[in-house]
């Protein structure tokens, strides 16, 4: 979905996710090397006739917020980050991943064995 986007539409709608929501000019703000004011509007504006976010106006400005579609947007964007830092492997990533948390809770523990497993075909 994200992938197919064109560079600058991408880094807006990143943007704008790391945000959580915001106008223009916040979005502007969270980017690394913003295009101008007017072309950020733009590219807001060809996202919301791609239905990637929505809009509502707050005191006569707009604000901006990526639809719910979280799950298909973090999967696209996890996987163009394994395939760019990590050959493809996603144990790779995952023991990159790992390596970051000091302590994982007795769920998250659960959880990490089960997708194991899940690899393994030993689902129970």
């Amino acid at each position: 979905m994200i992938e197919s986007l064109p560079r600058r539409e991408r880094e807006v709608f990143e943007a704008l996710c790391s945000l959580g929501e915001g106008t223009a000019a916040a979005v502007r703000g969270a980017m690394a090397d913003p295009p101008s004011d007017s072309a950020v509007r733009t590219l807001l504006g060809r996202l919301v006739a791609k239905e990637l976010i929505g809009h509502r106006t707050v005191n006569q400005a707009y604000v901006y917020a990526p639809v719910p579609q979280a799950d298909a947007v973090a999967e696209t964007a996890l996987q163009r980050l394994v395939q760019t830092f990590f050959q493809g492997s996603a144990a790779r990533a995952a023991t990159a991943l790992l390596g970051m948390e000091t302590r994982l809770t007795r769920d998250e523990i659960d959880e990490l064995q089960r997708a194991i497993d899940e690899a393994r075909g030993e689902v129970k």
